[in-house]
Parts: C-alpha cells; structure tokens; sequence
C-alpha cells in the first residue's frame, strides 16, 4: 500500500537534530549506576535534546525503566519516545547476568515473535516497564540478516504479515504517532517500504562518514515516500571516537586507515572528527534526527556541544576532492 500525497505529507518526524540512543543505558558491555544513568538522561534534558530512543533488548527491560523514571517527570507533550518490538522479555530468575553484550540486566530472557499478537503484548509490557502512557513511534527491532542469518527473509515476512499491519492499524488509530523497522542493514528498509506503509527508519551504522550504504537508495526512496530516517551509530560503535571497533567488533585495517585519513584532514582544518562525524549524519534532508548513545552526563554534553561546533565549509569540499565521503553525499550549509 502506497500513501496517498496528503499522507505523506503529514508525516510525523521526532524532534533533532540530536536525540538521545539509550542502548548504553541497559549497561550495554559494562555496568552504569543508576545515579549515573540519571544524570545522562537529565543532561540530555537540560540540553535541549527531546527524541529518546529504547528496546526491551537493552539491558532486558534497563533501559526503558531508566528512562521512564526519568521522563514521568516530564510533561508528556514534550518529547518524543520510540521502543521497539519483535522481542518479548520473558521472566527468568536463572537467566545470565551477562546477554546480548548486556551486563547486569533484568532477570529475563528474549524470545523473538513479530506477530501481530506478540507486538501488541510488547507494547504493553514497555509502556508498563516506562510507566507511561503512550509510545509515539514503534520499532520492529532486527528483522534483518545480522540477527538471523540465511533465515531473515522469513522472519522478516512474518514481521510485515503480524507487526505492520497490527502497528499501521495503532497508528491509524491515534494510538501511536509512527512506526518503522529500528535496523543495521540498508535491505530491510527497502523490503518495507515496498511491501507496507512504515514512516521512518532508525538506522545504525550505515550512513556515517566511514559507511555512506544506505546513500544510493534508501535516502531517495524515503524521500519518494515522505519517510524519515533516524541515524543511529553516527560514530560507528567507537571508530570514529577514538575506538576501534567497527559494528561493535575489532575494525578491519582498511576502516582502520580510512578513518586514520579523516583524522589528518580534520587536523588539518583543525575540526573535530566527532563533530564533522555527527553533523555529516544529520545533513540530509531526509534525516529527522541523530542519535548518539551516551553513558554519561559529560558524553551527552560532549555530543551537544560537537553537533553546534562551527565547521568551515571548505572542509567538506575538501573531504570530497580526497575521496573520503560520497560525491553525492548531502553535507552541513
């Protein structure tokens, strides 16, 4: 089903530039305390950033407590609040302290269902884990290739025969605002705009300055449709921070190097790599809003003050003419 134009012309997108990504807040690979946590979240909110993303995945339940805690305080109307669905959280009072790269998570275990019966029971456990009373987008969490493997397709055709259309009809509704798949792949995203009816797309990792994937289709096909991007994993899991992972795994030499020649032209101009990582990803027309996790209250400052950092426009010229982004990739100005 296509929208009509006044549909797509009245789709809803969250608050950015910058948002805040709360898998870090379901202590992902190490443990936050919950003073912590809090702080993060109420920086984020004295700062001005109002889009909040979660998952029952992080932290088996964590992270959606934590923000909930936080965001009950908070006048309903003034943010925007996406969770996910596609895994129900099972109670198990044997499950590991350590899953899914979650350290010190709920006492739970994760099924995967993307039925429609099973995203209308997952709502309704987020919305009590949040203490809240509406969700204004919902995320069909990885129903792609990185999570099941050769089996994807299937998963994914039973996400678009239960989920979507249990989610377009809530949307149709009045219940929630938007709904879309929350993915680390390019494929998905396009299945789902040829096959249902989604509004935006949370994407990690595959439009960033090391990883322009999704450039060539998924930004004009949003634009074709009126949907919206969300940007995920803007610095790649750590590469472009200062780490070395790629996608949460030891980088490749390649990506190694590659982002070894954006740091000497960012040194060059005397920019930031960080900055010129955040605002790269939120240049596009298409793209809603960015959304760097964060562990702290200094991280989420960090990113604040980097997506306001003056950058020259030359720079990006410059980063074109040495082959480091796409020639046809949209840039800051």
């Amino acid at each position: 089903m296509h929208p009509s134009a006044s549909r797509m012309m009245s789709r809803w997108r969250p608050p950015g530039p910058l948002g805040l990504g709360g898998a870090p807040l379901g202590n992902l690979f190490a443990p936050i305390a919950e003073e912590e946590a809090e702080a993060a979240i109420e920086a984020a909110w004295a700062a001005g950033i109002r889009t909040f993303d979660t998952a029952p995945l992080y932290g088996l339940g964590l992270s959606e407590h934590r923000l909930g805690r936080m965001l009950r305080r908070r006048p309903r109307a003034e943010f925007a609040l996406s969770t996910k669905v596609g895994r129900l959280l099972e109670p198990d009072q044997a499950a590991p302290r350590e899953q899914h790269g979650y350290v010190g998570g709920l006492p739970f275990r994760v099924r995967f269902d993307y039925s429609a019966a099973a995203t209308l029971r997952s709502i309704e456990h987020s919305l009590a884990r949040l203490g809240l009373a509406r969700i204004d987008t919902v995320l069909i969490h990885d129903p792609a290739e990185d999570t099941h493997g050769p089996a994807w397709r299937d998963r994914f055709a039973e996400a678009m025969a239960g989920a979507a259309p249990a989610l377009t009809r809530l949307r149709e509704e009045g219940v929630i605002r938007a709904w879309g798949l929350g993915v680390n792949s390019v494929e998905p995203c396009l299945l789902a705009l040829e096959q249902a009816d989604p509004d935006l797309f949370l994407i990690a990792g595959r439009y960033s300055l090391l990883d322009q994937g999704a450039l060539a289709r998924l930004l004009p096909a949003c634009a074709a449709r009126g949907a919206s991007l969300i940007i995920g994993g803007p610095y790649n899991s750590g590469l472009l921070a200062g780490g070395g992972t790629f996608d949460y795994v030891p980088a490749a030499a390649w990506l190694v190097a590659r982002r070894d020649r954006l740091a000497a032209l960012c040194a060059e101009w005397g920019v930031s790599l960080k900055a010129a990582a955040l605002q790269f990803c939120a240049a596009p027309e298409v793209v809603a809003c960015v959304i760097p996790g964060a562990r702290s209250a200094a991280e989420v400052t960090e990113n604040v003050r980097l997506m306001a950092q003056p950058i020259p426009p030359g720079f990006w010229a410059a980063l074109r003419e040495a082959g480091l982004i796409h020639a046809e990739a949209p840039v800051p100005g």
